[in-house]
């Protein structure tokens, strides 16, 4: 039965970014993939897919984008070259094709993995486990969608790669979040006819006063803010981001101009069977919810430059180029020719592997900035862990950097008899 000090489990980011500083800090570790390192960013990917942050943004410990569009966005392979980069450049202790099916606290202090690979189970045991799983799991589809028409091709954004792979036909895209409205873009350029059904997504200007709006928000701290810090405090971490786009070098993403160019738009779905639909009258409302946000955005921006005394081009208002005549309630899919539907609604968290009491009633881990209730055990890669900026690679390094400084601590607790003793009885925290 393999013991080490420390067990990352999950070779994505949050897992390498964990490795490299436990590495720096000599600390004897493995790194627990289910697939390959990094594998999401090509499995859940679509073809034409950008990041919309831009690649400045792009830094983990030891290694940061170094390429010749600072400013640009990396395409999906360009992000999957520049992860195997990363991986290349330390060499972490990575054992790729292996599942882990349990982990468990033990009586005798701490903690016990199941895992499988090619079809062989193993038992490891350590004393500090950090969880680098990410917050994006299983897919989700409502329940009631296995009883629409079986002539209608369903699946989720998770498995969207181009239009080419969807039979002829119109196409229903469900959900306005990033994925949903970027797919729903995709679909739209190359010439098919797209319905999208409209969800409470915010959206954000891709450039403001002559520079990219996240590279602005960036310089405002508003990535390093702790989340308890925003109104609403952890609330935040159920907020949407907002939807825009870095493809061909980056533009905001506004649904009017779609619909202004044909695209339908509907409010958020309400169930359905067979090759009909229904929606709540929400259409108008979410989009000038989108717009509302955009425009704040901007002038946050706008009162940040007075305040600093930045020269920067003047501000352009946003005005509306389309309204929504009526709210569609109803969608008959034989009728409109839609041959699929895209569920862009989202994932949910699928930690049932921990069986340790550390989650709410939702299923997700409870935790103070990575570092849950049970000594030694820690989450990483979740949006919104400690700033806006944790679910993405601006925000991953730091993260890392504060659990393993509590790894640090926790290792020379357990070797002063009297407080790992407590640490052991869980009369302690890590």
């Amino acid at each position: 039965m393999p013991h080490l000090p420390v067990i990352v489990v999950g070779g994505g980011q949050a897992g390498l970014a964990t490795s490299w500083l436990l590495r720096r800090e000599q600390i004897d570790h493995v790194v627990l993939e289910a697939g390959t390192a990094a594998h999401e960013w090509a499995d859940t990917r679509w073809d034409t897919f950008t990041l919309v942050t831009p690649n400045w943004h792009c830094r983990l410990p030891g290694y940061a984008y170094e390429g010749p569009d600072p400013d640009g966005f990396m395409t999906r392979d360009e992000v999957v070259a520049w992860l195997a980069g990363y991986v290349a450049s330390f060499d972490p202790p990575l054992r790729e094709h292996t599942r882990v099916t349990a982990l468990r606290q033990r009586a005798e202090g701490g903690f016990e993995l199941e895992t499988v690979c090619d079809g062989i189970a193993e038992t490891w045991t350590a004393d500090q486990v950090v969880v680098a799983t990410g917050g994006y799991h299983l897919p989700i589809v409502p329940p009631w969608a296995a009883g629409l028409d079986d002539a209608v091709t369903q699946l989720h954004s998770a498995q969207y790669r181009n239009p080419e792979q969807l039979p002829e036909g119109a196409v229903l895209v469900v959900g306005s979040g990033q994925s949903g409205a970027q797919i729903a873009e995709d679909l739209h350029l190359a010439g098919r006819a797209v319905h999208l059904a409209v969800g409470d997504a915010p959206r954000v200007a891709r450039f403001h006063r002559g520079r990219d709006c996240m590279t602005w928000l960036a310089e405002m701290g508003l990535y390093d803010t702790p989340v308890h810090q925003y109104p609403g405090g952890v609330a935040a971490r159920e907020k949407t981001n907002h939807y825009v786009t870095g493809r061909d070098g980056g533009r905001d993403i506004d649904l009017r101009q779609f619909a202004l160019e044909g695209m339908r738009l509907y409010g958020l779905v309400d169930g359905g069977r067979g090759s009909q639909l229904a929606f709540r009258p929400t259409l108008r409302a979410a989009l000038d919810h989108a717009d509302a946000v955009y425009t704040s955005i901007n002038r946050d921006i706008d009162r940040w430059l007075a305040a600093q005394g930045i020269d920067a081009p003047p501000a352009e208002e946003y005005r509306p180029v389309w309204e929504p005549e009526e709210e569609p309630l109803s969608l008959d899919l034989a009728e409109a020719g839609i041959s699929t539907v895209i569920w862009a609604i989202g994932y949910r968290p699928d930690y049932r592997f921990v069986e340790v009491g550390v989650f709410d009633g939702g299923g997700r881990p409870t935790h103070s900035r990575g570092v849950s209730g049970v000594a030694g055990l820690y989450f990483l890669g979740l949006p919104w862990l400690h700033t806006w900026g944790s679910g993405r690679f601006h925000g991953i390094a730091r993260d890392a950097e504060h659990l393993v400084e509590r790894i640090v601590e926790q290792r020379a607790a357990l070797r002063r008899p009297h407080i790992g003793a407590a640490l052991l009885a869980g009369e302690l925290s890590a």
